[in-house]
Formats: C-alpha cells, structure tokens, sequence
C-alpha cells in the first residue's frame, strides 16, 4: 500500500462525522474492557470452552436461553468484541479514503476486505496466521507515521491490525488455556483503547493546540504515564492467576508494613486462605507482586499530583493542559481508592472491574496529556490540509500551512 503521491506531511482538517465515528469506537472500546473485566471477575473466561465457536454453534447463532452463568459474561464479550471489529474496520477504511487515492486507496481497501473474508473461513491456521502478520503490518506503519507524521490513515491500518491481534489473542486464551496469554490480551486491551482515544483527539478540532512545557516536566509526563501503564500490566498479571488476593488488608500486609515471606509464613497465610474462603495457594511470589503493585500506586499518585501541582503553576488553573492533569489526578486517587475497595469488598466483580475502567481512563489521560504537551508530536506541529475529494487533493491550506511552505522556499 504506497503514500499517495505529493504526500506531505500534515494533518487533515478535522470532519465532525468521522471524529463521532472514532469516539463511537472508543465508547464501545471501553465497554468491552469493563465486560472483559467482568468476565475475569466472574472467573468466566473459560465458560466456553471452544473458540471461534461457542459451544458448537456459530458465535452468532448461539441461542440466548444458553446464556447463562458464565456463558453469559464469556459469550457477551465475544459478540462485543465482534462489534468492536467491525467499527475499526469501518473506521480504518474511511481514514484510508479519506486519505488516499487512485491505486492505494483501493489497494488498501481490497486488503482489508480480503482480511475479513479470511476471517470468516473460521479456521484457527487462518487466525493464527493473520496474528503473526499483524505485527509486522502495525511497525510498517509506525515506520510510515515517522515519514509521514500528519497523516492518519496508518493509526486506521495500526488499529486494524491491532484488533485482528487481539481478538486471536482472545481465542487462544481459551484453546490453550494459558494464563499468560490472557496478560497479554488484557494489556493490548488498554493500549487499544488508548490508540482510540488518541485517534479521536487527532479527528478532533484540537489538532493545532500548541504549548510550551519544559522538557523536564514533559519528560515527567512520559515517566508517569510509563509507571501507568506498567501498574495495568501487574495488575492484569494478578487478575488472571486466579488465586484471589494475595494480601487479604490494606492498608496493612498480613498486619504488618511489610508482610512476612518466608516458606512458614506464607504456609500460614495458605492454611488460613483455605479455612476462610478455600481459595487456590498463593506464592511468595504473588505476595511480592502484590506488594510493588501497592508502592508503585502511591508512586504514581505522587507523580501525578506533581504534574498537575506544576501545570496549574506554570500554564494557570483554566488552561487546559491544567485542567485535563487535574482531572488525570482525579482519576488516579478514584483508581487508589477503587484498589482498595477491591481488598476490602474480598474482590467483589462490581468493584474489580470498576478498577480496570479506571485503570484503563487513566492510561488514556496520561497519553493524551503527553500527546498535547510534547511540542514534537502531530497535534503540535502539523499544519492542516483539507480531506481528498474527487480523487484530487485540496489546496486549501492552513495559514501555519503557509508559513512552513514559504519557509521551504
């Protein structure tokens, strides 16, 4: 799939349908997180244990009075993540029109189609094999995006591939039955949503938003957000070794500051897990993990109240790169506290999976706070450039647009 000739390297203005059809995407992105979370909550995740279809029948077929226990959370999120499929395909498709002409636009639309049709044959060989293509297909276009920094129809193919990745990913949880593979899965979860999100602010009015930040306190963004994202993935890895809690207090550890992990102690805690609730044994391990997960929290909370307290210093409280860092520390003291509420409810499915929204909230305000004050990124740089229409493209520039060509000159 080549550029378009004459390509430069701009954003397209902003179209309001094709911006409420990015942040329909996310919506429904977000939705499947929070099923997602139900579904590990609930300990559903192998209810049905065939993929791709659900218990013999077609996945679409399968009949609602089946739906039940289990069945129900598995079996709806499999249907959701459909849906969340076919949005991204649509929404790839019109980026890549929107954006391209003449042979690579409908090269890469017969692409996307011919994809969609392997994934109908319903094979696991096949799935299998357009997983491993995924990868390489998102770092072509990653490699495209740093040639071309303003256009959007390669975060369309990105999130195309991501999606194919993430639902194969899905069905090998349960064919395979590994846990590992479900960290993955639940990771990816967040870094789509995220690239949702980063797509609807590039779709948005926003795209010519420019601040000055100090690089130290960008650099502290992009620290913070990387501690976010690195919580989610403990987080994800605790969820799915399906042995409850591995500290049953907080803000104590077995009473303590720091709980005791030697083989006798943690023999102790096993054969009290198993008087109270008959839970599976944990690990030294799992203790341990359990306990970074904790000071990396009050890590994060610390950082990002740090970033909001020196936004509001140097930008003023009603700019909005100091408003969206308030509301970011708002949700990271919500997720604290959901955290907590998950100890103390015993993990209840309500509460766990509010965490893993808010989780997921938070790692999207993160990037999207690094998005808008890192001065080298699209949003800050990229002057504007009308969509291609009639197979010619507009040159109607932005005024900024001007400026860089009569600098080129």
């Amino acid at each position: 799939m080549s550029s378009p000739p004459n390509s430069t390297s701009v954003l397209p203005v902003p179209t309001p349908w094709l911006h409420r059809f990015a942040l329909l995407t996310a919506i429904t992105t977000f939705g499947l997180i929070g099923v997602g979370g139900l579904v590990t909550s609930h300990e559903a995740g192998m209810a049905v244990p065939d993929w791709p279809n659900t218990y013999g029948y077609n996945m679409f077929l399968f009949p609602i009075s089946k739906w039940m226990g289990g069945i129900f959370y598995e079996h709806s999120h499999r249907l959701l993540a459909s849906l969340v499929g076919l949005l991204t395909t649509v929404l790839a498709g019109w980026l890549w029109v929107r954006e391209t002409r003449s042979r690579a636009r409908w090269t890469g639309l017969g692409v996307m189609v011919l994809v969609l049709a392997l994934m109908g044959v319903r094979r696991l060989p096949v799935y299998i094999g357009l997983a491993s293509l995924s990868p390489i297909v998102i770092g072509i276009s990653l490699w495209q995006i740093r040639r071309q920094p303003g256009t959007l129809r390669w975060w369309g193919i990105i999130a195309f591939a991501a999606v194919i990745l993430q639902g194969v990913l899905g069905g090998l949880r349960v064919v395979l039955f590994k846990d590992q593979i479900g960290i993955f899965h639940a990771t990816l979860a967040q870094l789509f949503f995220v690239l949702m999100c980063a797509i609807c602010l590039f779709t948005s009015g926003w795209g010519q938003y420019t601040t000055q930040i100090p690089s130290g306190v960008r650099n502290l963004l992009l620290v913070t957000t990387l501690l976010v994202l690195g919580q989610l993935v403990l987080g994800a890895t605790m969820r799915h070794q399906h042995a409850g809690l591995a500290i049953p207090d907080f803000p104590l550890a077995y009473g303590k500051l720091w709980p005791s992990m030697d083989a006798a102690s943690v023999s102790q805690y096993n054969q009290l897990r198993q008087e109270v609730i008959a839970a599976n044994p944990i690990t030294r391990f799992q203790i341990g993990l359990q306990m970074v997960h904790r000071m990396i929290a009050g890590l994060i909370c610390i950082a990002v109240a740090f970033c909001a307290w020196t936004m509001r210093r140097q930008l003023g409280a009603g700019h909005f790169l100091s408003k969206l860092a308030l509301a970011w520390l708002g949700m990271i003291l919500l997720q604290a506290l959901l955290g907590a509420g998950t100890i103390w409810s015993n993990k209840a499915a309500d509460i766990a999976t509010a965490h893993v929204l808010v989780g997921a909230l938070s790692l999207a305000a993160g990037v999207m706070t690094n998005i808008i004050a890192f001065r080298g990124s699209v949003l800050a740089r990229a002057p504007q450039i009308a969509p291609i229409t009639s197979g010619e493209r507009s040159e109607s520039f932005s005024p900024q647009a001007g400026a860089v060509l009569s600098g080129l000159k």
